[in-house]
């Protein structure tokens, strides 16, 4: 029988002290699997360190790696849709980042539930050696108010480490044009016969993790507007209910005037009713505004990626 064809994706930005333990741990566990013809593709996400260079010299003697660099900084979604849509002709496709967080060692599980049938195969951490008690708790909010907004779920621990199959990979590159991609809630609303595995998250090999506070909320905001209209929704509801709550306090207001023919000085109450409505209009334009921002840059139309380089043994 023709051996399984898999390719193993990892976006990797500034991670020279890292890439070459990922290289050789990885390729290490690949080449244990006789029945599979592995290619590692590093996918440069506008690295400004000697990452390439030292990929240049790994590419001259592992002949199934190949690496493309990206002309600027697209981000790590988009990192991973470039090797997605530069690996179609592999049987299924593994996404894991370069930090060795996510453990090679799982390979043979994840390819395990492949060949059982299923068309996904995602992680879930279990538990994360050194991750910070703030980040954890963000996380966490972040999907449970995920879950509230949207129809679709997604595991608050689950990880972008998680293999997919060639269909999957095809369905991805054709039918979804969409710039500000949520991949872990794209694979999630895609259905499909899927699997869960479960695995301990091992502290960062060297370096700074790249994952900032400011990146994981932009990744928050590009979830939320991919998949759920309800924070229009709910703009239109806070504002009915406020307009609801004015017209009760001037009828208030008016029934004073003739009963007690006077209005008493209500300064003070007033500057807060001014103030809170103000902020309410505020938030429902920023909300709005999100969206309109989401639009314009899809109807740009520009590219979501540019490869500048690609690089193989053959090269």
């Amino acid at each position: 029988m023709p051996k399984l064809k898999l390719t193993v994706i990892t976006p990797v930005f500034n991670e020279e002290q890292v890439i070459g333990h990922f290289h050789a741990r990885t390729r290490g566990v690949l080449n244990s699997l006789e029945d599979v013809e592995a290619t590692i593709l590093c996918v440069l996400d506008g690295c400004t360190d000697n990452t390439l260079k030292i990929l240049r010299g790994l590419v001259v003697v592992d002949p199934n790696l190949k690496i493309i660099v990206l002309s600027s900084q697209f981000g790590h979604q988009m990192a991973l849709l470039a090797g997605i849509e530069n690996s179609l002709d592999a049987d299924a496709i593994i996404m894991m980042d370069s930090d060795l967080q996510h453990p090679p060692e799982l390979i043979p599980e994840l390819l395990a539930n492949f060949r059982r049938g299923f068309d996904v195969v995602y992680t879930v951490r279990r538990d994360t050696e050194n991750i910070g008690f703030l980040k954890k708790k963000a996380s966490n909010l972040f999907y449970r108010v995920f879950g509230k907004l949207s129809r679709v779920s997604i595991n608050a621990n689950a990880a972008d480490f998680r293999l997919i199959s060639n269909r999957i990979a095809k369905t991805l590159s054709s039918d979804f044009q969409e710039r500000n991609m949520f991949l872990r809630g794209l694979f999630s609303w895609m259905g499909f016969q899927q699997a869960g595995i479960e695995y301990v998250a091992e502290k960062r090999f060297a370096g700074q993790s790249k994952y900032t506070f400011s990146k994981m909320v932009q990744l928050a905001m590009a979830g939320i507007l991919s998949f759920s209209t309800k924070p229009l929704q709910m703009s239109i509801f806070v504002g009915i209910s406020f307009a609801a709550l004015a017209f009760m306090l001037i009828v208030v207001a008016i029934i004073k005037y003739f009963i007690v023919q006077s209005i008493p000085n209500g300064w003070t109450t007033l500057v807060v009713l001014l103030l809170l409505f103000s902020g309410i209009q505020l938030i429902v334009l920023g909300i709005i505004g999100a969206y309109i921002g989401g639009i314009y840059e899809e109807v740009k139309g520009r590219p979501r990626y540019i490869i500048e380089e690609e690089i193989s043994h053959h090269d």
